[in-house]
């Protein structure tokens, strides 16, 4: 049996951080098409379409995966909730969008990407989630950082 690649190995031991990985990756794409994208365009305009793109594309992914059929099984509370998710990733984009628009992509993604140490906090209250005293080392820094690649 041939030996697996170590990409293979580290996905198939830490599917999860592959996946951030690649998340990261995608998210880093986002403002700088959106930056070339937007030149003449309304911000609001630019989300909307960007939204039906979203939409047609992961509907897509999930009728090929074959997952779509099991939308009547998804509980109220999930729903609500994966709705209010919904609302809040189109009020970031909104916002993200404009604010792209307005300034460069420079200064506005490490503001955007405040998120994390500020969802983290709320994992902490809502989640009951405990970071670790390094991790919260960690997120202060991420915070600083953003805060200092604003600069000019």
């Amino acid at each position: 049996m041939p030996p697996r690649h170590w990409l293979v190995e580290l996905f198939s031991r830490h599917a999860w951080l592959a996946y951030a990985l690649l998340a990261a990756i995608s998210a880093s794409l986002i403002n700088v098409f959106a930056k070339v994208g937007m030149e003449g365009i309304n911000s609001n305009l630019a989300t909307a379409i960007r939204s039906i793109v979203m939409t047609i594309f992961l509907v897509g992914v999930c009728i090929w995966l074959g997952v779509w059929d099991k939308l009547p099984t998804v509980h109220t509370k999930a729903l609500t909730m994966i709705v209010l998710s919904g609302v809040a990733g189109a009020l970031s984009w909104l916002f993200v969008f404009r604010a792209i628009q307005l300034s460069e992509v420079s200064r506005v993604a490490p503001i955007d990407k405040l998120s994390m140490p500020l969802g983290i906090v709320l994992a902490v209250l809502i989640l009951g989630e405990r970071p670790t005293l390094l991790n919260w080392v960690g997120i202060a820094a991420i915070a600083v950082g953003a805060y200092l690649a604003t600069w000019r």
